[in-house]
């Protein structure tokens, strides 16, 4: 069995344009420009590049976009006071804080200090409350796009097993908890939750008719592991080595190329879930411009 390889970047583009297309009629309707903040604390290469990507996606999208860049040894009091300057900013919708940040600033304090409705990564525990009893909030952005993925390949979700390796707040809980929602699309599935300390992991992953993973361990998951015609989504983003050229090469949580040939579907590392992310932050973004400005949207 050769596996559809679920192509990201084409899924994101396409939503992408319709984003774009709502901005222009924003601004022309009602004179409304969805602001973005990225704040960035330090120095690390991963985040400086994540960090230039989502600006340079939001300003071609039309978004009024702001980078604030502060030095690793910036006092926990001097981040949160900035926070709270972009929670008073009227043209500002959204606030990203990219994480992770200095061992020496509490991430759950600054997570905390944003306002709830212009969390647009979807990490204050107001959202995420929501998120869990079902109402409508700002989703974390990664767990957003793989529902929206799992949509657009027309996975039948409802009744499927679904298997979730890896529990961080960011990914593993949140997309367990949506899958297993009573939603009109991509939910109800059976979920089981797993992790590096699972006993007999295989036992769990080969019962998957969806296999998500997002452990941050270069290809943990082998192609004994999983279920023939299996979907399989990797969220794992790992550097494993640079070519001559000193560009970084990466691999995701999955063995790829053993596994592609053994399930029905599979997401590429890089091309698959990342830039989805990256256009479900945009998305949630402009949904918060609808939001303060009184318009309809989908998070009120």
């Amino acid at each position: 069995m050769a596996a559809k390889i679920i192509d990201g970047k084409s899924i994101a583009q396409e939503i992408r344009e319709k984003i774009k297309k709502e901005v222009e009629e924003l601004k022309e309707k009602y004179d409304i420009v969805p602001g973005l903040v990225t704040i960035l604390v330090g120095y690390d290469p991963a985040s400086i590049s994540y960090v230039k990507g989502k600006q340079k996606i939001a300003q071609a999208l039309g978004f009024y976009s702001v980078e604030e860049r502060l030095p690793e040894n910036v006092s926990e009091d001097e981040l949160i006071k900035l926070i709270d300057k972009y929670n008073k900013d009227l043209k500002i919708h959204g606030i990203l804080v990219q994480l992770p940040l200095p061992k020496s600033i509490n991430e759950r304090r600054v997570i905390n200090a944003i306002d709830p409705r212009k969390d647009v990564d979807g990490f204050h525990p107001i959202n995420v409350g929501k998120m869990i009893i079902g109402e409508p909030c700002f989703l974390p952005c990664t767990p957003y796009g793989i529902l929206v993925i799992l949509e657009k390949i027309g996975c039948q979700v409802e009744g499927a097993e679904a298997v979730v390796v890896g529990r961080s707040n960011i990914v593993g809980k949140p997309i367990a908890n949506l899958l297993m929602q009573k939603r009109k699309t991509v939910g109800n599935a059976t979920v089981t939750i797993c992790h590096t300390r699972t006993k007999d992991l295989a036992f769990h992953t080969k019962r998957a008719d969806i296999l998500i993973v997002a452990v941050g361990k270069p290809k943990f998951i082998t192609a004994d592991m999983v279920k023939e015609g299996a979907i399989v989504i990797d969220v794992g983003v790992n550097r494993i080595g640079t070519t001559p050229e000193g560009k970084a090469i990466l691999c995701g949580d999955v063995d790829f190329d053993a596994v592609k040939e053994k399930v029905s579907a599979i997401t590429p590392v890089p091309g698959g879930v990342g830039p989805m992310t990256i256009t479900m932050l945009m998305k949630n973004t402009l949904e918060a411009a609808k939001m303060w400005n009184g318009l309809p949207n989908e998070v009120e």
